[in-house]
């Protein structure tokens, strides 16, 4: 680029050793004394083609910049000896996010008709005035098929913004006879409003034959919840504690340290108390201990109890969704898949994968439940009956519940078959 004739060429020799075969020594420019002087040099900008299909898969795999730097600079030793930037390698990441971004919303569409080899996959997508796309929703025969059997509790979720576009993505979840989560259908937004959602629920029970749920949990968004109300108004609807909780610590601050006896309190009363009478005099005990009258968070969370506080959940079917572990299971479950500048193809390809995995593990434990014993504890006639019916997963739950939470139980009500 420069001109420079200095080189050193070395050739092997007739008895299969090296030689050097031509050298200059003489350079026609200074020399750079550290590797900042080096890295501004134009030819550490060029990067050859065999490089860049590397970096195009590492990227296509969620790998993000600073791996894939890293991953490349490895083979040369370390980042000091690479012969690009990362400045370099971000240009051609970003170059290569352009180009998937003009091709992207064919690329979807064709997608979506190599999965219509599934007779029972269905999407739809609602476009706007100029033919954008606003909405795009999707789900296949399998999910359709679990919605059916387990479709009595979902959860929706769309606090996670991913790909090229910032969209927000809903994955709509709910919990297999494993005690596991399934994916039951996916929606990318462009919008969050009142008339976005009413057209999410609509489409999504649509392609689900019109079957409610019984209860739907969901954040705290206002325009979802007047959605759901207008379209499901014979489904209970609660929030997802992990949504409710999340921002205990920035709001509490310093008293809502990892160790501190407020943080054990306030969890003893938020999920261990079932009264309505234990959970308002424990509350109240908590901020006069702790003078938080005036906590705006803890009013806010206080004045929506009946939301999100077991007390006011009793009698409420939710497959223990409502569980703190289980909601941020389902928060983060994409958040392994896809990267926040993934393109929609290519998230739709991670939602591929995710229920393909999630497919692996459910039928691991379909084998485990037909060919594992139960372990009979005490052989009684409701244990023999529940290691006949349910799962290994679920009699051990089961067994949990009814023999080592309490040690013993009473029947509240029968039900005839």
């Amino acid at each position: 680029m420069c001109g420079c004739s200095a080189l050193m060429k070395i050739a092997r020799s007739k008895n299969g050793g090296w030689y050097v075969k031509e050298h200059v020594a003489e350079h026609n420019h200074h020399l750079s004394e550290t590797y900042a002087d080096k890295i501004i040099w134009r030819s550490h900008q060029y990067i050859d083609i065999q490089t860049k299909q590397l970096i195009k898969h590492l990227r296509d795999n969620n790998v993000n910049l600073s791996k894939v730097y890293s991953i490349i600079s490895s083979f040369f030793g370390s980042p000091g000896n690479a012969p690009f930037t990362k400045r370099a390698v971000r240009g051609i990441c970003a170059k290569l996010a352009r180009d998937n971004a003009d091709k992207d919303v064919k690329k979807t569409l064709a997608l979506f008709s190599k999965l219509e080899e599934d007779p029972n996959f269905m999407y739809n997508v609602e476009v706007d005035e100029k033919s954008c796309i606003k909405t795009l929703m999707w789900t296949n025969g399998r999910s359709r098929l679990q919605y059916e059997w387990f479709g009595d509790v979902i959860t929706f979720d769309t606090t996670y913004k991913t790909n090229l576009y910032d969209m927000p993505f809903g994955l709509f979840i709910g919990v297999n006879n494993h005690f596991q989560s399934i994916v039951l259908g996916g929606v990318l937004m462009r919008n969050e409003t009142i008339q976005s959602f009413k057209w999410v629920f609509t489409e999504f029970f649509r392609l689900m034959c019109g079957k409610h749920p019984k209860t739907t949990l969901t954040d705290q968004c206002r325009a979802m919840e007047v959605a759901i109300k207008d379209v499901l108004p014979n489904t209970t609807h609660i929030w997802c504690k992990w949504h409710v909780l999340c921002k205990a610590k920035q709001r509490i601050g310093p008293m809502y340290s990892k160790k501190s006896e407020f943080k054990k309190e306030f969890h003893k009363i938020v999920d261990n108390m079932w009264s309505i009478e234990e959970f308002e005099q424990a509350w109240q005990q908590m901020l006069d201990k702790y003078k938080l009258h005036k906590n705006a968070f803890l009013e806010h969370i206080y004045d929506t109890r009946n939301r999100w506080a077991k007390p006011w959940l009793k009698g409420i079917f939710c497959a223990k969704q409502t569980s703190t572990q289980r909601s941020e299971s389902g928060n983060s479950m994409i958040k392994r898949y896809a990267g926040r500048s993934c393109p929609m193809h290519q998230f739709v390809q991670m939602y591929q994968r995710l229920q393909f995995d999630q497919e692996c593990d459910e039928s691991m434990e379909d084998q485990l439940s037909k060919l594992g014993g139960r372990r009979v504890i005490y052989n009684i006639p409701l244990e023999a009956h529940a290691a006949q019916i349910y799962t290994r997963n679920m009699y051990e739950k089961f067994c949990d519940l009814i023999f080592f939470d309490s040690g013993d139980f009473i029947a509240m009500e029968i039900i005839p078959r």
